[in-house]
């Protein structure tokens, strides 16, 4: 009984967490699947990108754009591109860089 609990609980959570913009870092943590203390590392190290208010304090938030942009910054080729690049390379002596 307390699995199902804790299951309803965590759907609640993700549902509530679609409606909104703005993240807290455990919305943050719960969004992006890193913990809390590694996006406390990521913020501290200003690797990622967030938002305080206006009186400053502790609070951090974070845009789920920003944050999905953040997660997807360093897309990894396929093999496919990576051979069509390298046969381009052999042809034209330039490499395709993407800007």
């Amino acid at each position: 009984m307390d699995e199902i609990i804790k299951r309803l609980d965590k759907i609640e959570a993700l549902t509530l967490l679609q409606a909104k913009e703005a993240l807290t870092m455990e919305e943050a943590a719960m969004f992006t699947g890193l913990s809390v203390s590694y996006l406390y590392q990521l913020t501290h190290r200003h690797k990622i990108p967030r938002y305080k208010s206006k009186e400053g304090g502790k609070l951090n938030f974070f845009s789920k754009k920003e944050l999905t942009d953040w997660m997807l910054h360093h897309r990894i080729k396929t093999n496919d591109e990576l051979e069509t690049e390298a046969a381009n390379y052999v042809v034209t002596g330039k490499t395709m860089c993407k800007k």
